[in-house]
């Protein structure tokens, strides 16, 4: 069964997926769940399962450590992703595409 929550990270310099890129999941200020992405840079199976109620919700995405394993200087620590679940029917797919100086989300499918 596929997490309520998932996100992948696009390598926007190479056109690669974001292997190895730790995220956290929150609900307001409470921590949901962690993982990591996959060779293909997605985050599909959280570390613990959790439940949506309609609300805020914040992806955090851990982007210096990964762009220093690389020999590279990232603008950001890290890049966070605020937004809402109107309806817990609903699967929501939160993107990140990636680069060292900028960063674009979208809601996806």
């Amino acid at each position: 069964m596929r997490a309520p929550v998932t996100t992948h990270i696009l390598d926007l310099v190479r056109g690669r997926p974001a292997a190895r890129v730790a995220v956290k999941l929150f609900s307001g200020d409470e921590l949901l769940s962690e993982g990591v992405t996959n060779d293909d840079g997605r985050v599909e199976d959280w570390q613990s399962e959790f439940t949506l109620v309609p609300g805020k919700y914040r992806l955090e995405f851990a982007v210096e450590p990964w762009f220093a394993e690389r020999g590279e200087v990232s603008f950001y620590e890290d890049v966070h992703i605020s937004f809402r679940v109107a309806s817990v029917d609903e699967h929501y797919h939160v993107p990140l595409l990636l680069s060292p100086f900028g960063y674009s989300t979208y809601r996806g499918s």
